[in-house]
């Protein structure tokens, strides 16, 4: 399966970092590719191409503050937990994300 997410918390730095890096190490273990964009205080990093949202399955917001440019994932199954949720069980994550 094909995943994007996005991680972002209100200062944008350690959980940002934390929940995306989580959230790779999970996926790869269970077999599937992901892209993780990052929104914090260094603006928006690793920034998700229309082509990456297009192909995608599903997202998952792993967000504890209003993310940037949200109208891109109107029509894509989406799965928004605190950033925190992505930090403790990114593996439990990503498959209740999967059977949206």
């Amino acid at each position: 399966m094909k995943i994007i997410a996005i991680t972002a918390c209100p200062a944008g730095v350690a959980h940002t970092n934390m929940a995306a890096a989580a959230l790779e190490k999970a996926a790869k273990a269970l077999g599937h590719q992901i892209k993780v964009e990052k929104q914090g205080a260094l603006g928006i990093e690793n920034a998700l191409k229309p082509q990456e949202i297009a192909e995608a399955d599903v997202l998952i917001l792993a967000v504890d503050t209003a993310i940037a440019k949200a109208e891109r994932f109107k029509d894509i199954k989406t799965l928004k937990v605190p950033v925190s949720e992505a930090v403790k069980n990114p593996q439990g994550l990503i498959e209740k994300a999967l059977q949206l």
